[in-house]
This record gives C-alpha cells, sequence and structure tokens, in this order.
C-alpha cells in the first residue's frame, strides 16, 4: 500500500502574518525584508499583489522598488514568524507524530496511519488547510502524493488556500510538462546544464538515461532522475529534536572601528545576548558558534566551532566566538563588521550526551541567570539590565544588536 504524505506550505508565510498584524497592508502591495529605512537588503517573501506587479524572493529592495513604485517594505520580526510555525506544528501534530519541517513555513506530514482516525489524505489535507485558515487567519496550500517530492509539487502546484493531489495513477499527466526547475534541487546552474542537454522539463529529466544525467550532474543526476520518476522513498522523520531553522545570528557594522581586543569582547557580547536570548525564545539550542569579520580594508572571513554541548547561555557563545576570533585575526587592520551566528539548533528535546569537564548546576545557574535578565528587559527595557563590560564604552554597548538578524532553512538532506 502507498504512503500519504502531505507537505503544507504557508502562502506568503512572512508577508501573511505581518498583514494578520496589520490589516492596512492586506491589499495593498507589500513586501517583508531588508532594513527599509536604510533601503539596503533583499525582498524575503512579498504578498500577492506585489507578486503580481512582478516583485519576487530575492530582490534587492531598490529592484522591488523599480518593478513596484508603490510598494511598501517591512522589516522582518522573525520572532514572531517562527512563533506561528509552532502553532502550526501543533495543529499539524493532531493529525500526526510523523512531521518534518522544511524551513519555518513549511512541513511534511506522513498520515499513512491516520487514516481510520481521521480519513484519507486528501480529506485531511482539505480539513487542515480550512482550520489554519478559520483558527490562524492565514492559508496553506497542501499538496497530497505518497512521496515526499511529489507532495512538495503539489503543493506548489496552485496557490493560494489549495489542495492538490499527486497520486501515481497522475503525477505523469500534472508533473512531467512542469518546468524542470520546479524540482527540488533545480537551481539556476542545475537549469542551464539541463537546457545544454536539451532538457526543460521535469519529464524531460524523467525520460533520459539516468547515466548520462550523472555524467553532466554527478550523483545529483540520478537523484533527480529518481526524483522526476517518483521513486522517491525518504522516510518522513519521526525526530522532533532538530529544529525549523539551521541558524540564528545577528551581525552589525559597528559605529566606529574596534581596534583591540576589549572592542571585539563588547561587541561579541553585545551579539551573544541578542542570539542567546532569541535561541531560548523560540526554544533552541546551538551546537556551532559562528563569527564572520570584516576589517577597514574588507578583508573577510568565517569560521566556525563544533560545541561539546548545544547551547543557549550567552557566556558560553560569546567565550567560544572570542576563542575564534583570537585565533583567526591578527590584527593587520580595525575591523570595520562583526558578526555571531548559532548553528546546528537543536530543541529543548535535544539530550547532550554527558561530558566529564562541564558542570551540569553551574550551566544551569547561568541559564537561569539569562531568562532573569531577559524578564526583566521585557519588563523594563532592555537598557535596565546591563553587564559591566557595557559600561567601558557607551557607543559599542548601545549598537543595534538586531540590525541584521538572519535565520536559515533545513535542507532536504538536512545540510
Amino acid at each position: 500500500m502507498d504512503r500519504v504524505i502531505l507537505h503544507s506550505d504557508a502562502n506568503c508565510f512572512y508577508a501573511s502574518v505581518e498583514m494578520l498584524h496589520r490589516p492596512e497592508l492586506r491589499n495593498v502591495p507589500m513586501a517583508v525584508g531588508g532594513d527599509p529605512a536604510a533601503r539596503h537588503g533583499i525582498v524575503l517573501t512579498a504578498n500577492y499583489p506585489a507578486k503580481r506587479r512582478g516583485v519576487k524572493t530575492g530582490m534587492a529592495l531598490w529592484q522591488a522598488r523599480e518593478v513596484c513604485p508603490e510598494i511598501q517594505f517591512t522589516s522582518p520580526r522573525m520572532d514572531l514568524y517562527l512563533r506561528f510555525s509552532a502553532m502550526l506544528r501543533e495543529m499539524y501534530g493532531e493529525y500526526t507524530d510523523r512531521i518534518e519541517p522544511f524551513g519555518c513555513d513549511e512541513a511534511w506530514l506522513d498520515v499513512t496511519e491516520s487514516a481510520d482516525l481521521k480519513g484519507d489524505g486528501e480529506k485531511i489535507a482539505h480539513e487542515l488547510n480550512r482550520r489554519i485558515r478559520e483558527e490562524l487567519g492565514i492559508t496553506v496550500s497542501v499538496g497530497v502524493s505518497y512521496n515526499k517530492i511529489f507532495a512538495k509539487l503539489g503543493s506548489d502546484y496552485k496557490k493560494p488556500d489549495a489542495v492538490t493531489t499527486m497520486y501515481r495513477e497522475e503525477f505523469k499527466g500534472k508533473i512531467w510538462r512542469l518546468p524542470a526547475s520546479d524540482l527540488l534541487y533545480v537551481g539556476p546552474s542545475t537549469k542551464r546544464k539541463l537546457l545544454k542537454l536539451g532538457i526543460g522539463t521535469i519529464g524531460g529529466i524523467a525520460e533520459t538515461d539516468p547515466r548520462i544525467l550523472e555524467q553532466h550532474l554527478g550523483k545529483m543526476g540520478g537523484i533527480l532522475w529518481a526524483f522526476a520518476n517518483g521513486y522517491d522513498t525518504s522516510p518522513v522523520r519521526v525526530e522532533n529534536t532538530h529544529a525549523v531553522i539551521k541558524s540564528i545570528g545577528n551581525s552589525v557594522t559597528t559605529p566606529r572601528d574596534l581596534l583591540n581586543e576589549e572592542d571585539v569582547k563588547l561587541v561579541l557580547y553585545v551579539l551573544s545576548e541578542s542570539v542567546a536570548s532569541r535561541l531560548k525564545k523560540n526554544g533552541f539550542r546551538c551546537r556551532v558558534v559562528e563569527i564572520s569579520v570584516r576589517d577597514n580594508g574588507l578583508f573577510s572571513f568565517t569560521r566556525q566551532k563544533k560545541l561539546e554541548q548545544s547551547t543557549d547561555i550567552v557566556r558560553e557563545i560569546a567565550e567560544n566566538a572570542m576563542a575564534l576570533f583570537r585565533e583567526n585575526y591578527s590584527w593587520k587592520a580595525p575591523i570595520r563588521s562583526i558578526g555571531v551566528r548559532g548553528a546546528e539548533l537543536v530543541t529543548a528535546e535535544f539530550s547532550d550526551q554527558l561530558s566529564l569537564f562541564s558542570d551540569p548546576e553551574y550551566r544551569r545557574k547561568q541559564h537561569r541567570a539569562d531568562e532573569a535578565v531577559d524578564d526583566l528587559r521585557r519588563r523594563f527595557g532592555f537598557y535596565s539590565v546591563q553587564r559591566g563590560i557595557m559600561l567601558t564604552d557607551g557607543a559599542l554597548s548601545h549598537i543595534d544588536a538586531e540590525e541584521d538578524h538572519t535565520v536559515h532553512p533545513q535542507g532536504y538532506f538536512g545540510q
């Protein structure tokens, strides 16, 4: 018997959540992304009125303004979007425990074992579609199929607010005529290589000798051939310890060049406080700390470090970031910008291997202290509680740590 796999994709997710909180944006072209005041950054998502005017995800804000002069921009509020993502997952959990996030706005659900209680896949998809619209105020498109790849193609097939089946007996008629670029992992580079082979559709991939595809695309050629023919058998992962996103980070261009290690340490603590606070707020911990550095001569680098134990503790993130900096920078020029990122995120349910060199009770106290600071700042303002190091330089300690906060989605293969 075939599996029953759903792929649920929240339509224009960031924009939909913003329009829910700001109804005045609902019927005008709008996009979420970048810093509208500074006029830099890219479009993360746009609503349908903006998309109809030619605004696309990934466009620079100035490009979006060129194709749609009346567009309104709003800065992203990732914590708000992650809260809605958690509510979506909670609703999915009423139908199955086999849920695999693909970013914060998409997820696969294996509902094979739910049929006796909830009905067939198409019925469940329509029920989810209706409930999300009525209970959360946003819409989803849902694909129904017997594998993950075709379920995702189904959710992309008709938008917004739709349910599309891609069953075994119908996928060739629906899927094979679609552009090759609609298939997961056919990006611009792969698309160009396929076009050189005369392949422009998913059906073209399916009907090409896989040895030819592997000759030109490597191992991915065989994978795409299997995807196009419906041979994807990858399971919907049951575990719930990996986060819906891969990383949370902050970076800043500092108000003055950083001239010594004390300057760098102060800024790394400011950034680490923001990263750790957002990790805790969304129930994540990081297993990797990464820094990015650019000096005033435009030399730049990125380095990362695997941690022995996952963390959301400010001091641990900041000290590991500082160690990375000391190991990798020789002070040939002052620092112009710097960033900190927590990567390889896991949820609170993740169990670390015990370490002989770690004091669990001390770490718990640090965690509670960080939570107390976060709570005081929520109640009385950010600057109501500050670390002693922040008092050494008012300009650096008052930088906007959320000038450039980023998240990165999980990939299909877990990269």
